[in-house]
């Protein structure tokens, strides 16, 4: 209690996790608390010797009982320390972004020590999401930080809306909701959509309505490696959600763009961004593994380029099973549609499906399909949202682009 704080010490597993840079200590890993705390406090981490591991936010209504923000015991948690934080956030993005900083994701959670808090800038809007406790008691100072230093850079931002309407908030002792931050300086009268453009492409984002914040922007250049080998095929983009795959195809030059997905909200979205581009396509509404089967039974040729950018098939580790055979099926049915030298980009967003397991689903149902494949590409999410190897709920998103041949 030296510091003021209450100290958490947790088990040898904890501590050897949290010195090999994992940022969370689970609720079965404390072993003992020292001193009083509200929810949403901070708290010293230590040793089962007393040894200093971090300080983080608590909350005893989470299954991560401390999530770290800091491993440094002499700071102290002043506005200071969190306009560092928004400080190294934001330019990260400015360098590895470089032109595309007016739409990108501002802060990812862990891989920023700012545990829980998502921001997504979409040119003049931030669309944040909060999903710990202890952060978002903070949010008043991390936003107008936020805010005062984008507008310091010369960047016009005129509102911040929170898009906190996540079940995961219940299970941290929050409310869901979704609205306009207020701020002086702030709009609160604006109509949730906003035009960006993103590899050429124009997109109309909800960020309102939409799924998560409005937009997926992770899948950044990864469209843009299937806007490069596109040119000449006839694509069937299945899952298509916004029309983001589809459209990069089409403007790769792609000779026919046909567009999937079981909701209807979804394909009249990529219409709207479709017109938006002054494209044609064509749209089906229909479940993907339905419609896979259905050109499979009739040997279908249509297609020479299939992608595959489902939802995520697990959301927990005890569902992977399932999972595993959900993606298998749907590549299986791809690779059996593809003729020789056909394309295929297929890509998971579940951290549960880790690299290791989606590469050997591929090789099974490559061999169950009767077909080989040659990788052209391998890639990850864009690095607005970057990974941190010791912290594997980070890396999430795994691209594969094949030739079948």
């Amino acid at each position: 209690m030296e510091r003021g704080y209450p100290v958490f010490k947790v088990t040898k597993k904890a501590e050897a996790s949290l010195k090999n840079g994992h940022p969370w200590v689970f609720g079965d890993e404390v072993v003992s608390v020292e001193g009083a705390y509200k929810n949403g406090d901070l708290a010293d981490v230590r040793g089962e010797k007393g040894n200093y591991l971090g300080t983080g936010f608590v909350n005893d209504n989470s299954k991560i009982r401390v999530r770290i923000v800091s491993r440094n015991a002499n700071d102290r948690f002043d506005e200071a320390f969190f306009a560092r934080r928004v400080k190294y956030a934001v330019d990260y993005r400015r360098q590895v972004m470089g032109d595309e900083f007016s739409d990108c994701r501002l802060v990812f959670g862990e891989a920023d020590m700012l545990p829980g808090l998502t921001v997504d800038r979409f040119g003049s809007v931030l669309v944040t999401q909060s999903l710990c406790l202890g952060t978002d008691l903070r949010k008043d100072v991390i936003f107008r930080l936020l805010v005062d230093y984008l507008r310091e850079l010369g960047e016009d931002i005129e509102a911040v809306f929170e898009r906190n309407d996540v079940a995961i908030r219940e299970l941290e002792g929050m409310e869901q909701y979704k609205a306009f931050y207020e701020m002086q300086g702030l709009r609160t009268d604006l109509d949730g959509h906003i035009e960006i453009t993103e590899n050429g492409v124009k997109y109309d984002v909800d960020y309102i309505n939409g799924q998560k914040t409005g937009f997926f922007l992770d899948q950044k250049y990864n469209r843009l490696a299937v806007k490069r080998i596109a040119k000449g095929r006839r694509v069937l983009d299945c899952f298509t959600h916004t029309g983001a795959f589809a459209l990069n195809a089409a403007m790769g030059g792609a000779e026919k763009v046909t567009a999937v997905d079981i909701s209807a909200s979804a394909i009249e979205k990529a219409r709207m961004n479709a017109a938006l581009n002054g494209i044609e396509m064509d749209f089906i509404e229909a479940d993907v593994f339905d419609l896979l089967t259905e050109l499979a039974e009739k040997h279908s040729k249509d297609y020479d380029m299939i992608i595959l950018d489902p939802p995520a098939f697990t959301k927990s580790g005890a569902t992977a099973g399932n999972a595993y055979r959900g993606y298998k099926e749907i590549n299986m049915k791809a690779m059996k549609l593809l003729p020789r030298g056909g394309y295929l980009a297929t890509c998971s967003c579940s951290h549960f499906m880790y690299d290791d397991m989606f590469r050997r689903m591929l090789g099974e149902a490559a061999h169950d399909a009767d077909v080989t494949l040659r990788q052209i590409e391998a890639r990850q999410q864009a690095p607005d949202h970057p990974i941190l190897p010791t912290v594997r709920e980070t890396d999430y998103l795994k691209f594969y682009l094949f030739q079948v041949v």
